[in-house]
């Protein structure tokens, strides 16, 4: 979203003399919440619409030269025009929930900074502009109208123009006609024939907005055309102008603007008033904005105005405004890389991006690589360019053959080497380990990128749980910096080119931005991590797990495509024969994919009980209903579930995955987010290895196409139990700790406790319960969700989760504190400090506000958990490598970790992988109960599992 700023060609007309501006607050108002990230205040209010509009305001205080101003907004959505058309707007839903709370907040804002703020009951904020506008213009004065509402777009004259705030740019007459292909004067007669579906304005149908405009430029307006509409030479065009004039005429009274409203405020009030300091500090603080808060206070400590339009200045907490001069550098020539590198070294930090040919990081071809040193100025090596189109005085010798001018690839990262492998210059990335693993993928070793900092973990480490972390969620975030998109350089779908054709000017504009928004916000989220109490989660658990994961992706796992496609072909014969039977029981054929029809066949024709329809009219098909259906006898239900689950490993892994395995190396390398889980766990993507089902036989039967390369076997080694361990630890529950001392069996153990049962002669089924209630307590089991996976009644559940209570008070104990605590400050924290943060807290809706605190007591054992496994993970490969061993860690699947082993090294590899592994908490955490590790190893995963 791109702050408000005053258009220089209005400024300098107009130098502030007779000059109104009128802010259509309420447009803006639905763009910041859409452009921004979710943001949320420590009680859980929303405030990402309520942050783009005090952006907005900040700059609007600072840059706006003009004498009167005021922020405009609507007020109920019923107005005079319901009653001209009682359907007006009338399918338009109603606002998300978390941006109602939100609008009475940016009321608040625009008073704060001592800005008119207003409405009026019965009219619609379009109609106060018009009416203002009109007001201004009798009176000489010039009017700018900041939005870019196509229907204020009738009110543009001379002397009234539009300003776009998004776009950053001007709305004059061209813009208008561009737009309607009319002059302002006559947009109401186009809107009154094409009609408005958003607003629900009927128009005539048939007639678009294209139609309009040439009707209206031929017959001069709506009334003349109406009149002479037997004369249109189109029968059904003609037929509908007759039958629907006078829902035309409506239409016309609908879109048009009233611009004579008895205003409450007079417009010679409306004066441009400098704001009070210490009012808007204030409101500032209330929103717990940081960051703006520090731009504020710098500002005033400075003796100059607020602007929070790109930053903070110099020395505060942030860098200077991306929307400042910025100084961006082709770099061509050796002596400019060679300067570049001598900048590098001097600053001691620089940061770094790489464009390439695919997210892929295994698979991606490097095209060019950006740099920046201090915020402001960046550089863009190109150095895998084609010609492109337009690609002007750019184009030359560019060494790699026929394309654009620019160092020849190897020659380039020859010189780039050495700095990136510099111990003594700390690079800076987004995402490092994509970078880094495309770096190291070339030639003679590749670039081993090292010391690295990475701006995408530290925003984790800070606010995980409250926004994702991308460059583009960050820079907006934190500068209100709307950053180039991808989309708008290569272009999207059908006529997207690869960025290797991007012509390099646009191609530096690009590059350039994102190594610098990079240094920004390193320079911003750095000194923000010891002030948090965050710098030692920083410091120990994710930075160093950045070039462990990028080995494992390196390594990838070895995967035999053959038996994925006997598996498959066994999948598809087995499918077909399902096919056939699901189809006799029903009576007829039928698309056992689709939803609807399978509904249909279900509740219309089988008469079957539980049918819902949904808003689009389909009957409710998911996996509960038709595992509800199965457990009260119902055969075609069950072999539904049979066929869909045999539907999804065939196309989702056995399919799948073979497409997945890298042609160059025989193996499958996923790739792991860091940041994609607010508790601290890692995920898998590009293929998702994490997901593979293990319950199922043919789930685990697709773990015996990942097998060991020869002479090795695969060693897995997995956490037993780790999370209730951790619960017992964190909710000090004595005799749970003492059962995992004593290597007792915990799910017999918990059925002793609480069903009262020796465990001499414990029963299956008891124990299952417990297993239950043990995993569903982590988790904040409701009875009627336990009651589902034992197959009993809630009733009878919720009497096992009370003797659970009652027999462990500290469990009950701990849930209380831990959402409480986050009721208090908004997140929870591991055992080793991370923060996870838990936004819907204080949720005015209870099933969110529930959902939250559910949230809230799992994620300090999940996260522990997680943080466990990672300080196994940074210390595992110094330990085997002082151990003289080859193992290579593969994969990591939430508790567990799979090597690729010589054989003749299995036994030492285990004893040091389990060793670590179950000592990972010490010395920062002294845990009560003992970690086990338990080791598996085989020719494939699913031996060694």
């Amino acid at each position: 979203m791109t702050d408000l700023a005053i258009p220089e060609d209005q400024t300098a007309a107009s130098n502030g003399d007779n000059h109104l501006y009128l802010v259509d607050g309420s447009g803006y108002i639905f763009r910041a919440f859409h452009a921004l990230p979710s943001m949320n205040r420590s009680d859980g209010t929303p405030t990402n619409a309520v942050f783009g509009f005090t952006n907005m305001l900040l700059k609007l205080v600072e840059d706006i030269e003009a004498d009167h101003v005021a922020v405009i907004f609507d007020t109920k959505r019923l107005t005079f025009r319901n009653e001209i058309f009682a359907d007006y707007k009338a399918n338009r839903d109603e606002p998300p929930e978390d941006l109602r709370p939100q609008f009475s907040l940016i009321r608040d804002a625009v008073r704060a900074f001592n800005v008119p703020c207003l409405e009026m009951e019965g009219y619609e904020a379009d109609d106060l502009i018009a009416t203002y506008a009109r007001q201004a213009k009798e009176k000489g004065m010039r009017v700018t109208i900041v939005s870019s509402d196509k229907d204020l777009m009738q009110l543009v004259d001379d002397g009234v123009d539009m300003y776009d705030p998004m776009k950053n740019r001007a709305i004059g007459r061209d813009e208008v006609f561009e737009k309607f292909g009319v002059g302002p004067e006559k947009v109401v007669d186009v809107q009154s024939l094409a009609g408005d579906s958003v607003d629900n304005v009927p128009g005539v149908p048939g007639i678009g907005i294209k139609t309009a405009a040439q009707l209206i430029n031929e017959y001069g307006d709506l009334d003349t055309l109406l009149a002479r509409a037997e004369e249109i030479k189109q029968p059904k065009r003609r037929q509908n102008l007759i039958e629907f004039a006078e829902q035309a005429r409506i239409s016309r009274e609908l879109v048009r603007l009233k611009d004579d409203v008895s205003v409450e405020e007079p417009l010679e009030r409306l004066t441009v008033e400098d704001p009070d300091d210490a009012t808007v500090l204030s409101f500032l603080k209330e929103m717990e904005f940081k960051r703006l808060i520090a731009r504020f206070e710098a500002e005033l400590s400075d003796g100059g105005a607020a602007s929070a339009g790109g930053g903070p200045v110099e020395g505060s907490v942030g860098s200077p405004s991306p929307e400042g001069d910025v100084a961006y550098e082709l770099v061509q020539e050796i002596a400019d890389l060679e300067r570049w590198i001598a900048l590098a070294r001097a600053e001691g930090t620089v940061a770094v991006d790489t464009e390439t040919s695919s997210l892929n990081a295994m698979r991606a071809e490097l095209v060019g690589v950006s740099m920046s040193v201090v915020p402001g100025k960046a550089c863009y090596i190109p150095l895998g360019h084609t010609d492109g189109e337009a690609q002007g005085s750019l184009l030359g010798d560019s060494g790699n053959g026929d394309g654009p001018k620019q160092i020849p690839r190897d020659k380039a990262l020859g010189l780039l080497k050495p700095l990136f492998e510099d111990p003594s210059v700390l690079k800076v990335l987004h995402n490092a380990k994509y970078d880094l693993l495309v770096l190291a993928r070339g030639a003679n070793g590749g670039v081993n990128v090292t010391p690295v900092d990475d701006t995408m973990c530290m925003s984790y480490v800070l606010e995980g749980g409250l926004h994702g972390h991308g460059l583009d969620e960050l820079s907006e975030l934190h500068f209100g910096h709307t950053n180039i998109k991808f989309a708008d350089v290569c272009g999207k779908g059908k006529t997207q080119i690869p960025f290797s054709a991007v012509a390099l000017d646009k191609a530096l504009d690009y590059a350039a931005e994102d190594a610098d928004m990079t240094v920004r916000l390193h320079r911003t989220l750095r000194p923000e991590l010891p002030k948090a109490g965050l710098l030692t989660v920083y410091e120990t658990l994710e930075r160093p797990l950045i070039p462990v994961l990028t080995r494992m992706e390196k390594a990838g796992i070895k995967v035999d495509p053959q038996i994925l496609r006997d598996m498959s072909k066994d999948f598809e014969k087995r499918l077909d024969e399902l096919a056939v039977e699901i189809h006799k029981l029903a009576g007829e054929e039928f698309n056992i994919g689709s939803p609807k029809q399978l509904g249909e066949i279900l509740f219309d024709r089988m008469g079957l009980p539980g049918g819902k329809k949904g808003k689009t009219g389909a009957y409710a098909t998911g996996a509960e209903i038709l595992e509800d259906l199965a457990a009260q006898g119902h055969d075609l239900p069950a072999r539904v579930l049979d066929w869909r689950q045999l539907s999804k490993l065939k196309s989702t892994y056995t399919d799948a995955l073979v497409e997945a395995i890298n042609p160059e190396t025989g193996r499958i390398h996923t790739s792991y987010s860091m940041t994609g889980a607010s508790t601290g766990r890692l995920s898998s993507n590009d293929p998702n290895l994490q997901n593979i089902p293990i319950r199922s036989e043919e789930g685990r039967k697709i773990r015996t196409a990942f097998v060991a390369e020869p002479g090795n076997k695969l060693l897995a080694v997995d956490y037993s139990q780790i999370e209730l361990r951790l619960v017992a630890h964190i909710a000090n529950i004595e005799s749970l700790k003492q059962a995992f001392r004593d290597g007792i069996d915990i799910h017999a153990q918990t059925a002793s406790e609480v069903f009262g049962v020796p465990l001499a002669e414990m029963d299956p089924i008891t124990r299952r319960n417990a297993k239950a209630i043990n995993f569903g307590i982590i988790y904040g089991i409701s009875a009627f969700g336990l009651a589902r996976q034992i197959g009993t009644e809630p009733g009878v559940a919720k009497k096992y989760i009370d003797a659970y209570f009652e027999r462990f008070p500290g469990i009950r104990d701990y849930m209380n504190e831990t959402k409480a605590a986050a009721r208090e400050t908004g997140y929870v924290t591991t055992i080793f400090g991370r923060r996870v943060h838990i936004p819907g807290i204080k949720d005015n809706n209870p099933a969110r506000r529930a959902f939250s605190e559910r949230a809230a007591i799992n994620a300090p054992i999940q996260g522990s958990a997680a943080d466990v496994i990672k300080r196994a993970m940074v210390r595992i490969n110094p330990a085997l490598a002082d151990a003289g061993l080859a193992a290579k860690m593969l994969l990591q699947v939430h508790d567990e970790l799979l090597f690729e082993v010589p054989e003749a090294e299995i036994e030492k590899t285990t004893e040091v992988v389990r060793r670590v592994m179950e000592s990972a908490a010490e010395p920062v955490v002294e845990l009560s109960v003992p970690l086990v590790a338990d080791a598996g190893t085989g020719d494939s995963w699913a031996e060694a599992h």
